[in-house]
């Protein structure tokens, strides 16, 4: 089978109600991100920092993957089908898709602050005093601003395998994941879903635009790529 790969990002999520990670004017839900997504903000607020990213796993586990998740895991049945995704939500997973690379981390996941390898899964909130195996304070499994993205180099790899791109419900304007279309073989066919496109046929060869939402954009997609 072709080796498809898929790029996501907020965009896919949103229509299940995930509020895409920033607005137009620079906050997350309200706050400044650097506050809430760097490690300068959690030194200097760890309280604020654990009860957002709290709120943001019990809205998670309160909303199901859409149409947009659950057919990228159809295609498994026709490709073999690597997603790469800057979204830190399992709606992927859920949706039954198997083979999900985080780039920026995972939402329900938690680790050491003294050691990134110290990683678990969790549903339930964190507070200050909540302690990894190596009795060192618990803090969300996320990549936040200023740290290294570990899985760039196994999504590196991903890419240049691609037989067929598929980019969903990002911008590519935030690197480093922007910078994984650049390792693609030449003339390897991408197909672009967003509603307001960022991309036009001049940026890349062999490019197909999908003017729509992830949901109805997929439905498109499987009917391009299996017909």
């Amino acid at each position: 089978m072709k080796n498809l790969v898929v790029l996501t990002g907020a965009g896919i999520s949103a229509e299940s109600g995930i509020q895409t990670f920033r607005d137009a004017d620079g906050l997350w839900e309200g706050h400044d991100v650097m506050e809430v997504a760097s490690p300068e903000g959690f030194a200097k607020n760890p309280e604020l920092v654990l009860d957002f990213y709290n709120q943001r796993r019990r809205q998670l586990l309160a909303v199901k993957p859409n149409k947009g998740h659950e057919n990228l895991a159809k295609l498994e049945a026709y490709f073999n089908v690597e997603i790469v995704t800057q979204n830190v939500d399992d709606l992927h997973e859920r949706a039954k898709s198997t083979n999900v690379t985080h780039l920026h981390g995972e939402l329900l996941k938690v680790r050491s602050v003294a050691n990134e390898t110290l990683v678990t899964y969790r549903e339930k909130d964190i507070v200050l005093g909540d302690l990894a195996e190596d009795n060192q304070q618990l803090r969300p499994h996320i990549v936040w601003f200023g740290e290294m993205v570990p899985m760039l180099d196994k999504a590196i790899e991903i890419t240049q395998k691609a037989d067929i791109l598929v980019i969903i419900g990002t911008s590519m304007q935030v690197y480093p994941a922007a910078g994984l279309v650049n390792y693609i073989k030449p003339n390897t066919p991408i197909y672009f879903i967003d509603p307001k496109p960022s991309v036009t046929k001049n940026d890349f060869n062999n490019l197909t635009i999908i003017k729509d939402v992830a949901s109805s954009g997929t439905d498109t997609l499987l009917e391009l790529l299996i017909k």
